[in-house]
C-alpha cells in the first residue's frame, strides 16, 4: 500500500482474499456470511458487548454459530462478520511489529472462527498472534 490512509475497500481486499485463502471446507461455510467493512463499531454493539471503548473492537460476528443451526429453524437474517476499519489501523499503529494485511487476515479469521462455533477461549488455545 502506498502512503496513503488504508480505505475501507483496502480493509475489505484483504478480508476477502483471506477468505479465498480459507482452505475448503472453512471457505465453502464462510459463503453465505456477509462481510461489512466499516470505519467503527454502532453504540449499540459496543452496549451489547459491554464494551465502552470503541478503539477496543476491531471485528464481530454476528449470527447463530454453524454449530448451533438447525434446518428447521432458519434464520430470518444472514450471519455478518464485521471489520473496523479505524480500530485496526489503530492497533496496527500501535503494535507497530505486524503487516496490515496480518493484522487485518488475523481479525477476519477470528470472527469466521465464531461462525464455525468456536468461543474466544477456543481461540485463544490455539492462537499465538499475542505471543
Amino acid at each position: 500500500m502506498d502512503s496513503r490512509a488504508p480505505t475501507l475497500d483496502d480493509i475489505e481486499t484483504i478480508a476477502r482474499d483471506t477468505i479465498k485463502a480459507l482452505p475448503a471446507p472453512f471457505r465453502d461455510g464462510a459463503a453465505d456470511v456477509v462481510l461489512r467493512v466499516v470505519d467503527w463499531p454502532e453504540p449499540e454493539m459496543l452496549r451489547s458487548l459491554g464494551m465502552d471503548d470503541r478503539i477496543a473492537l476491531t471485528g464481530l460476528y454476528e449470527g447463530v454459530p454453524m454449530t448451533e443451526k438447525s434446518l428447521s429453524y432458519p434464520e430470518p437474517y444472514p450471519d455478518v462478520v464485521w471489520l473496523f476499519r479505524e480500530p485496526i489501523l489503530a492497533e496496527w499503529r500501535h503494535r507497530g511489529d505486524v503487516t496490515l494485511a496480518d493484522l487485518v487476515a488475523h481479525v477476519t479469521v477470528h470472527e469466521f472462527a465464531h461462525h464455525f462455533g468456536w468461543s474466544d477461549a477456543d481461540i485463544a488455545r490455539i492462537d499465538r498472534w499475542w505471543e
